[in-house]
């Protein structure tokens, strides 16, 4: 029997990357997963993906910056599932951009997505929640990029400093209503993210595509890039019964490449 049977999550950006793997390791811990993404043809795949396992999923697209949207997708979860026990915030945005080059289109792209896209479907489904009264689970997607500042990231960092913040602040609103609000800070994700982030650094630097993710690899304490499958194990701790006494912090999983 799985961590999560009869519980339903959503997870925002679960068409790829972490969110991909986060969506097919709660199906087979035995939830009900509703994919939320941009991209309908991600979301189909994954939704396919998961009823292969045998499980059941929810294929939707939204805009998570589109409260009525995100209205919307909540009332689609319920109406198909009856419920909503967790939410798994982890849509973001990134750009890499040398100081003097951030622009305020930058800077309200990456706010936009990663903190006001979260406060949105966090405030939508923690209604949902307390309306259940039955509690629930929040996770929140930060990045060791919350923890400091790095000269090419200015904006990114910003917001997700701004993530591990608010997760905090979620958590002391929420806890009254035996919601358990925590984060997620991975370090570096071989995804598609990181591959723009790698021609992006490579541009800058005069490097060959594939030479920061090489260099930057080679610094982590354990050895190697971390995979999307390296969150899930922490992804379902937080979501499941084992953490009802865990709110408001944020869990480094980053192979040990920062420190606190």
């Amino acid at each position: 029997m799985g961590k999560l049977e009869q519980k339903v999550a959503i997870v925002t950006g679960g068409g790829s990357g972490i969110g991909r793997a986060i969506s097919l390791r709660y199906a087979k811990e035995g939830a009900c997963v509703v994919i939320a993404d941009l991209n309908e043809k991600n979301v189909q795949k994954v939704a396919g993906e998961i009823e292969n396992l045998g499980a059941k999923a929810l294929p939707l697209t939204l805009d998570i910056c589109d409260m009525s949207e995100v209205e919307a997708l909540s009332e689609k979860a319920v109406k198909h599932f009856g419920k909503v026990d967790i939410l798994v915030n982890n849509a973001g945005v990134g750009k890499i951009i040398p100081f003097f080059e951030t622009t305020e289109q930058d800077w309200d792209m990456m706010f936009n997505v990663n903190c006001k896209g979260l406060l949105w479907c966090s405030q939508v489904v923690a209604k949902q929640m307390i309306a259940q009264g039955h509690g629930g689970k929040i996770i929140n997607l930060a990045s060791q990029a919350g923890r400091r500042g790095e000269s090419l990231v200015l904006a990114y960092c910003a917001s997700k400093a701004a993530v591990i913040s608010m997760n905090q602040s979620m958590a002391l609103a929420l806890a009254e209503h035996k919601i358990n609000v925590n984060a997620i800070a991975p370090g570096m994700v071989d995804t598609p993210f990181w591959d723009e982030v790698d021609r992006q650094f490579a541009k800058i630097h005069g490097w060959k595509v594939g030479e920061p993710k090489k260099k930057f690899s080679e610094a982590i304490p354990l050895g190697r890039m971390e995979q999307p499958e390296d969150l899930t194990g922490m992804a379902v701790f937080l979501a499941s019964g084992d953490s009802d006494y865990i709110t408001q912090q944020c869990y480094n999983v980053d192979g040990g490449n920062w420190p606190s």
